[in-house]
Parts: C-alpha cells; structure tokens; sequence
C-alpha cells in the first residue's frame, strides 16, 4: 500500500483531535475530518483530452500541408500523432498535477463531491446511534470543501448554516493555516450540533476523534 505523504504535522493532527473531542463533548453528535491530497487520479479524462488535442492538431497539419502543396508520406502525421501522445502520457504520469491542471472545474467538484460521500460511507459516520454524523471533508487539488451530515442533522440544518462553515475553511485554507481552519470549522459544526443534539447522560465516542488524510 502507498503512503500518504501528509500536509499536516503530527502536532496539527493532535490539535484537530483534541478539538473533536472539546466539541463532543457537549452533544449528542459525531464529528470527523478527512483531508484528501486529491479526490480523483483525473487519468482516463486527462488521456482522452491529450487524445483530442492530437488529432485535432493532426488534422491541422495535414490542411496546413496541403495548403502550401508540401507532400510528406502518409505515416509521418499518425507516426507524430502517436509520439506526440505517448510523451503527453508519460508527463501526466510523472506531474499528477498537470492532469488535475487540465480538468475543467465542474468535473473536479463531481469528483470531489463523490469522495466526499464516500469517505461518510467509509468511515461509518453514518451508522452512529442517532444518525447524526458530521463528516468535514477537504479535497486539496480540487479547493473544495464539503460539510456532509446524516439525516437527522439535516432534517433540522439548513446549508446555509454548513455554507459558513466551508467559508471558513476556505478561508484558512487560502492563507495557509489548514490545521487552524479545520479546529475553526470543529468549533463551528460544534455549536451547531450542541443546538439540536445536546449531550445527554449518555454520550459515548462513537466515532474516534481524528483527522485522517488520504
């Protein structure tokens, strides 16, 4: 299995952790993060790009040849075509980011916004006793940023209520102060669920108090 190299340190991790477990503390409710490097490797769609791009080009230098009645042999333009692809897929191999580069903003946010519903899967944040998980998820290479809860919650959270807490992730995040946007948006999800899901007499830890990176 590969290692995530983490963004974080081991002293932000803690801090988020032990701002989890303030927050709990004082409901019902169940808080987890995660931090995704990137939501989607963006091969194939990046691939099929490339593909575009050549053959359009392709055809171009063909008309362009033809134009200036300049004769070349048939396999010198599929030949360059395929050269040509072949050296876009080795650097998409090497520079991830290039891939990520090149992918139009709608389809980065589908795919983040599909990692985030399946981390609150993955994590069983939705199996808590009283459904009412909050999953804060941060996909890096997208800038997204989703607050994604169980079905109790948002039969009483409106998103616009969530809407504050992206922002302040967003926000952080911009200024290069991650690991204190995410204790932010913990205090945050915090009020709101001490709102609506107070702790009662019985509160036990559900879920482990961690950011996990991805």
């Amino acid at each position: 299995m590969k290692r995530v190299k983490h963004m974080l340190s081991a002293a932000d991790h803690d801090r988020v952790a032990k701002a989890i477990g303030a927050a709990e503390k004082r409901t019902s409710g169940e808080i987890y993060c995660v931090l995704a490097h990137r939501s989607d490797a963006y091969f194939y769609p990046a691939a099929l790009m490339a593909a575009a791009i050549v053959l359009v080009l392709g055809f171009l230098a063909a008309v362009v040849l033809k134009a200036l009645w300049i004769t070349v042999d048939p396999l010198t333009i599929p030949a360059a075509q395929i050269m040509t692809f072949l050296l876009i897929a080795v650097l998409f191999a090497c520079y991830p980011a290039l891939r990520v580069s090149l992918m139009p903003w709608p389809l980065r946010y589908r795919r983040a916004h599909d990692n985030a519903q399946k981390q609150f899967l993955a994590h069983n944040i939705h199996m808590t006793q009283n459904r009412t998980g909050v999953l804060i998820f941060v996909s890096l290479a997208e800038r997204y940023v989703e607050v994604v809860a169980d079905n109790e919650i948002n039969a009483k959270v409106e998103q616009a209520v969530w809407d504050k807490t992206v922002d302040i992730l967003l926000d952080h995040a911009g200024r290069g102060a991650l690991a204190e946007g995410f204790v932010c948006a913990v205090e945050q999800v915090g009020e709101v669920l001490t709102t609506h899901f107070p702790a009662g007499s019985s509160n036990p830890n559900e879920i482990e108090d961690r950011l996990t990176e991805i």
